[in-house]
C-alpha cells in the first residue's frame, strides 16, 4: 500500500532549519476524507444560496420572485409600496362621498350648462381632456420634490404617471383635430380651470395622496360615463366617420410602450381603429384603465408594469 507523505517545513531564522516527516497511511485516510468533506460543507454554508422561485398569478398577472418574499414581503417593501402607504392615511366614507359630490356638482354647473347642445360635444371633450391631464402633472411635481429632498424615490411611479399624462395628451390631440378647441372661450375656460386644479391637486397630494387619488378616480369615472353615454347615443353617426389621424398615430402606428405602461392590470390592449366610433371606444376604455389604477393606488398594493417583467401576458 502507498503512504501519503506531507512535509511540513518550519524555517527558523536564528538557528537552523529542521524538517519533519509525517506519514499518513491507510489507517488515517478515512479521517482525512472526513475532514475534507466537513471543510467543504462549512465553505458551502457561507456561499450565496440559489433562490428557488415561484410564479404566482392574480388574474392575468404573473410574477417571478424569491419564494419567501412572494409569501411574506419584507416590512420595508410593504411600507413603501406606493405613495399612499408612505405618505397617506385612509379616507372616511364621508370624505369619499364629499369628493364624489364635488365632481358631480362641477359636472352639473359647468359642463352640463356651458357645453349643452349636440354641437358642443367635442368642445366638452376638449375641456374634459385638458383638465383630466392635470392630476398626473401634479403627482409628478410632488414626487420629483420628494426625490429632490431625499424623502422618497420610486421611479416606477414617475413612469406610471407620465404614461397616464401621455395618454391624456393624445386624447386631447384627438379632440383638437375634431375641432373641440375652435372657440376662444372654450380654450380660456378649460385652461384656467386646469391651472387652478393643478394647485389644488398638488396641495391635496402633499397632504394625503389617497385623497388626491380618490378625487381623480371620481374625475375619471365621470369621463368614462360621459364617453360611454356618447357612444350609446351616437353609434351610427360615429361609425360613418373616419378616424382622426391623431388617433391612428397613437393607437396604430405609434410606439405602444407608454400605452402599455398605464395598463396596470397587465392587460395587453391593442385597440382596433377603423372609424370614429372605434376611437371613442378606445378613449372610453382608457378612462376605465385610469379608474382601476386610481383604485389600486389607494391601497397597499403595488402596481404592475408589463415592461418591467412584472406581468406575463403569454403564459406558455
Amino acid at each position: 500500500s502507498r503512504s501519503l507523505a506531507v512535509r511540513i517545513s518550519i524555517d527558523d531564522d536564528i538557528d537552523s532549519i529542521t524538517r519533519k516527516d509525517i506519514s499518513l497511511t491507510n489507517m488515517n485516510r478515512p479521517l482525512l476524507i472526513s475532514c475534507l468533506l466537513a471543510s467543504a460543507g462549512s465553505i458551502s454554508a457561507f456561499a450565496p444560496p440559489q433562490s428557488s422561485t415561484v410564479n404566482y398569478a392574480i388574474g392575468r398577472r404573473r410574477s417571478t420572485t424569491p419564494l419567501f418574499s412572494a409569501i411574506v414581503p419584507p416590512p420595508e417593501e410593504r411600507s413603501d409600496a406606493n405613495p399612499s402607504t408612505k405618505f397617506g392615511s385612509p379616507l372616511s366614507d364621508g370624505l369619499k362621498e364629499a369628493n364624489r359630490w364635488s365632481i358631480g356638482f362641477l359636472k352639473g354647473t359647468i359642463f352640463d350648462t356651458f357645453f349643452a347642445g349636440e354641437d358642443r360635444a367635442y368642445a366638452r371633450f376638449y375641456a374634459l381632456e385638458t383638465i383630466a391631464r392635470v392630476p398626473y402633472f401634479s403627482y409628478l411635481s410632488v414626487l420629483h420634490l420628494y426625490e429632490t429632498l431625499g424623502r422618497w424615490r420610486r421611479a416606477k411611479y414617475l413612469k406610471l404617471h407620465f404614461a397616464e399624462s401621455w395618454n391624456e395628451l393624445h386624447h386631447l390631440l384627438i379632440m383638437e383635430e375634431l375641432g373641440g378647441n375652435d372657440r376662444f372661450l372654450d380654450r380660456f375656460l378649460a385652461q384656467h380651470i386646469a391651472f387652478g386644479y393643478y394647485g389644488v391637486v398638488i396641495l391635496s397630494y402633499l397632504i394625503n395622496p389617497i385623497f388626491a387619488y380618490n378625487l381623480n378616480q371620481d374625475v375619471e369615472e365621470h369621463a368614462f360615463s360621459t364617453y360611454d353615454e356618447y357612444l350609446r347615443e351616437n353609434e351610427e353617426m360615429l361609425k360613418g366617420q373616419p378616424a382622426p389621424q391623431a388617433a391612428i398615430d397613437y393607437y396604430i402606428e405609434g410606439d405602444m410602450y407608454m400605452f402599455d405602461e398605464f395598463q396596470t392590470n397587465c392587460e395587453m390592449r391593442r385597440p382596433k381603429i377603423e372609424n370614429l366610433y372605434d376611437v371613442f371606444v378606445a378613449i372610453r376604455d382608457d378612462e376605465a384603465a385610469h379608474v382601476e389604477t386610481m383604485k389600486t393606488l389607494q391601497t397597499e398594493l403595488d402596481v404592475a408594469s408589463i415592461h418591467d417583467g412584472e406581468c406575463e401576458v403569454d403564459i406558455f
